[in-house]
Formats: C-alpha cells, structure tokens, sequence
C-alpha cells in the first residue's frame, strides 16, 4: 500500500483525526471515526495493536461515539495511520454491516475525506424496539456523499449531523449543525423526518421553546436534502463562517431554506403537525445493563469504561466477548460507553459478567457513569487540575443520581452537551461548582460556590436543590 500520511494536507483545524496527530502533553492523539460507532471484533484487535505498538496503549471512546489514541509516539505517525487505514479505519472502509459490494478499495488520497465523517446515530440504530425508522440506510448513504463530493471536504473538522430514527436510547443534547429526526407521518404512512439547524430535536416535556423543526422530508429524500444543504452553507459562508450557527448569526433560517430548495427537485414539508411536533423522551440508562433489542431472543448488553478510558487489554477484551457472545461488533456511545449488541437470551449474564471483568460499570447505580472528565493536565497544557483523579476521588463521594462533568479549563472539550452540574477548574485540586437550572442557560450556568476542594464539592452537591438530602 502507498504511504499515507504524505499524500495529504490538512486543513487548518485543532481537532486531530486518523492522519493528522494533535500533540498534547502525553504524547499525539490521533482520533478515529467509527461509521455509525461501529467497529468489528478485528478491527478492535488491529486498534488495540496499532496503539501498543506506536501510542501508549490508552484508547478513549469520544462523546460521539469515535475513538482516539493517545500518547503517540515522536516519529511513529505515519506508521500508525498506515496500521489503521489497512484495518479499514479510513472513509473508504466500513464495517461488514455497512460494507457496499461495489465499494472501491481504501486508497490514500481519500484520507482527505476523513474530517467530514461526523455523523451520529443511536447505539442501538436498527435495533431498538421504540425506534420509528432504521438510520443505517441513510447514514451510509450521507457517509458516501461525504466521501465521494470533494467540495464537501471543505466543511469544518467540527461540523456535525445527527439522524435520530426515535430510539429510545438516543443522545438529544449534543447541538449539531443539522439535525434529522423520524416524526410519524399524518396518514400513518413511513414516518417522515423532520430537520432543524444548528441544535437539537425538540422533546416532549424538556422545555426549550426554541427548539422546533423547520420542515420535514420523507426518507427517500432526506439524503438529497442533505446534500443541497451542505452544498448551500458552502455557497452562502463567508470567510470565517465554518459552523451553522455561524451562517445563521447573518442569514435567517427562512432565507436559507429558499437556497436549499432551489436545489431540489422536490418540495420541503410544512405544516402545523411538523412545527408543533416533540420527540418522546431519551433513556441514557439503557445503554448500561441488559436490555431486550427489536428482535427476538436478542439483546445488547452494555458497560462503561472508567472516565471512558480504555487500554489494549480491555479492548482486546471486548473484542473477544463480541466474538464469543454477539455478532462480533461493538458499538461505541456519545457517553463513551461501549455496546455489545445482538446477543442471545443465552449469552447475556456472561455478556455482562464480561464487560464487569474487563472493568467496565454496567449499572447507573456506579457513580463513575455520572461523571465526565476531560484529560486535565497530565495531558492538556491548557488543564489547571488533574481532572481525572480528581473524578475517581469524587466518585466515592458523590450523591446519589448527581450527575458531574470536571472541566480542566473552559473550553469544555469532555462534555458537548450541559451537564446538571460542572467543576470548573481554577487551580490544581480547585473548583468552581456551576449549576444548571433551565434549558437552555448560557455557559456552565450559574455558579454557586468557588475554589472548592474535591470534598468541599461533594458537600456543596448534596445540599442542591433536589438532591436526595434535600429531598
């Protein structure tokens, strides 16, 4: 195979991703985006390989459902992304389940593609019993448009969609520039799927007026509306402008969408139905445990790794219990967790038994799946406190239902969505303690408390407002 790294240039971009290394101060990380959060049981084996041989063997599940290596070694680059792309981890490459037979072979050039594969669907896309539409079809066919249209490989390192077929088990909190989410059509034909602009669907119950579809499409055309879409923000954004909010800060929504429609052979939907419509709400919990798919006598079995950290022996691990006890894929989470799905009635108390073993909580009752660190400064320059241990030591102290993200300093690279509650790091050991009272509120919210010691934030969390000591 030719070499990677050398036949592409970067564009200008912080985010690191599978042929651009990021330096931190543990060593490069270099991310790599997972179609759909899929990865099979040999590509994880490759993965845990690559990042022994070239990083430090720590592997971290991303809050969208990526994973990235950290602590790449000075020098061993190109050798790693070359080890990734031949384990199919490029845009040319997917899992078998997404595989197309005429699918040309991973070649170097198409690396360029590799900062636009931000798409995030549901853990358990196709398989949830709740879900109204499988996303797989449509994300696969916007993957492949990414790929493929070099124009769209001008969009930002950062610019994202969302396809929500209705899961229950579904991240709503992370804004995206698009978003698309399955809506029951009127005459109770194939749902259709409603659209939105730089944010979130909107859900039943959650407040946040502000949170409406624009339109609506039916699947068959959602992606050719995508395409319009992109190719409209690339036509309309000025210097400067590389996320949706920030064409919208010049351009209103109703302007935008004449553009689009302009390019389409077909009219958008609209209606009271689609403007008045509120998706039924998330369960975050189901992705920890066991729990029962759309298919008979199948299940997905579910964990969290530790702050979501993985090493080479745990992600051997998982690829071994994928093989032996599902269908020999994992699905990684925006909770950086870890799914396995399709196991058998059979096999689901050794799923779990597994996936315990290997170190991961598999029940929300284990205070680590509430908390969220980013990797503080053991490995970020820009870090006022050791986020991370700082986390462990806050688990055994903090409130039950509490839920913590520890921010080593504002820019909030751990959490895309608002946390209930966030420490802001202002010295090592210290904390600022927000809160987070209405959606949407600006920033972490508001702050109730300052420089506090771990012990001190923990006090301070159990005497808000609808903690269990108040309750």
């Amino acid at each position: 195979m030719p070499p990677a790294t050398p036949s592409i240039a970067p564009r200008p971009t912080g985010c690191p991703g599978l042929a651009r290394i990021a330096a931190a101060l543990d060593g490069g990380i270099c991310r790599v985006k997972l179609p759909c959060g899929e990865l099979s049981a040999e590509q994880a084996c490759a993965l845990a390989d690559a990042a022994e041989r070239h990083a430090s063997g720590v592997i971290e599940v991303t809050n969208r459902a990526n994973l990235q290596l950290r602590g790449v070694q000075a020098g061993a680059e190109h050798a790693l992304t070359e080890a990734l792309v031949d384990a199919g981890l490029g845009p040319g490459g997917r899992p078998d389940s997404l595989q197309s037979p005429d699918r040309p072979a991973q070649s170097a050039t198409s690396l360029a593609a590799d900062d636009v594969r931000n798409i995030m669907v549901s853990p358990a896309a196709g398989r949830d019993p709740q879900a109204l539409a499988d996303t797989a079809g449509l994300a696969r066919e916007i993957l492949e448009r990414l790929r493929t249209d070099t124009r769209l490989h001008a969009l930002s390192a950062k610019f994202a969609l969302l396809l929500d077929g209705g899961e229950r088990l579904a991240m709503l909190d992370h804004p995206h520039d698009i978003w698309l989410a399955a809506m029951p059509a009127s005459d109770g034909d194939a749902p259709l799927f409603a659209f939105g602009l730089a944010g979130c669907p909107p859900v039943a119950g959650s407040g946040g007026a502000n949170r409406t579809a624009l339109a609506a499409v039916p699947l068959q055309q959602a992606s050719a509306w995508v395409a319009a879409l992109l190719h409209t923000f690339l036509d309309l954004a000025g210097p400067g402008i590389t996320r949706m909010r920030d064409l919208l800060a010049v351009r209103c929504a109703d302007e935008l969408m004449r553009h689009v429609e302009a390019r389409l052979d077909f009219p958008l939907l609209r209606d009271e139905t689609i403007g008045a419509w509120r998706r039924a709400p998330a369960d975050a919990s189901l992705r920890l445990g066991a729990h029962p798919q759309r298919t008979e006598d199948l299940w997905h079995a579910g964990g969290q790794p530790p702050l979501g950290r993985l090493n080479v022996t745990s992600l051997r691990g998982l690829a071994t219990l994928a093989r032996e006890l599902g269908n020999a894929t994992l699905r990684m989470t925006p909770w950086q967790s870890v799914l396995l799905p399709d196991v058998p009635s059979c096999n689901v108390a050794a799923a779990i038994a597994g996936l315990t073993a290997l170190g991961l909580a598999c029940s929300p009752d284990d205070p680590l799946t509430r908390l969220i660190a980013c990797a503080g400064s053991t490995g970020c320059a820009k870090g006022l406190a050791d986020t991370k241990a700082d986390a462990v030591r806050l688990a055994s102290r903090l409130p039950a239902g509490a839920e913590v993200h520890l921010s080593g300093c504002p820019r909030s690279c751990a959490a895309a969505h608002c946390a209930p509650h966030t420490l802001l790091a202002v010295a090592p050991g210290r904390y600022d303690l927000y809160r987070r009272d209405a959606q949407p509120e600006p920033g972490f919210g508001h702050c109730v408390a300052r420089h506090l010691t771990i012990d001190e934030a923990a006090a301070h969390l159990r005497r808000q407002p609808g903690s269990p000591i108040d309750a």
